[in-house]
């Protein structure tokens, strides 16, 4: 009974093995070495240090957020607003903070322009000087969208073949950040695939459902 419960044992432990090799842990070129690649960075990127790749790129981006998400002093350049660190109102609603939480975020909205009311207003004119109000934050916004859209699609054509359903509930790891990581140049890269013409797929090949 002992010999037959290790048997199982070992038995279990190498399917286990086998599924974990299934998830690419090991050499970092063996998705190279098997035709796996994402399409249009597999020759820019390096994918034997993904995850290095991905710290880099994220210091990066980081960095970006910090340096565009302060906003400057503000001005009374919009009728009918005043700096809210002038705005009695808003000294007010200040004045009631209970925490050092509350007594930073009014600090940080102090910078801001407020009504009449006290409130802090957001100006999405356009105008540079109120840039970091909406216009930048919704830029980085579509662009991490598009980000994170341009490395699941890298990742399904990569896989596109024998077992690519196996590799969607199943993921490769090692395939998956390398898409990732290509993907943050996924601005270039659509502008390449639309003048190329393979961004858009022709007519002939889409399904129409019968009408």
């Amino acid at each position: 009974m002992a010999a037959a419960d290790s048997s199982q044992l070992v038995s279990s432990a190498r399917t286990t093995e086998r599924n974990f090799q299934g998830l690419t842990y090991g050499h970092p070129n063996a998705n190279r070495r098997r035709g796996l690649h994402c399409p249009w960075v597999a020759g820019s990127v390096d994918v034997s240090h993904p995850m290095d790749s991905m710290r880099r790129l994220f210091a990066v981006l980081l960095s970006a957020f910090l340096f565009f998400g302060f906003a400057s002093s503000a001005h009374a350049d919009v009728a009918g607003l005043t700096p809210c660190s002038e705005n009695a109102r808003f000294q007010e609603r200040a004045a009631t903070a209970a925490t050092p939480q509350a007594e930073a975020r009014f600090a940080m909205y102090g910078q801001a322009l407020c009504g009449e009311e006290g409130l802090p207003r957001l100006i999405v004119d356009g105008r540079f000087s109120h840039a970091g109000d909406f216009a930048i934050p919704g830029v980085m916004f579509l662009y991490m969208a598009g980000w994170i859209g341009w490395a699941g699609r890298s990742y399904l054509k990569a896989i596109r073949g024998k077992g690519a359903a196996g590799k969607e509930i199943q993921i490769d790891v090692t395939l998956a950040l390398t898409c990732a990581v290509g993907a943050a140049a996924w601005p270039v890269a659509a502008l390449g695939e639309y003048q190329s013409g393979s961004l858009i797929e022709s007519d002939d090949k889409i399904t129409v459902s019968p009408r």
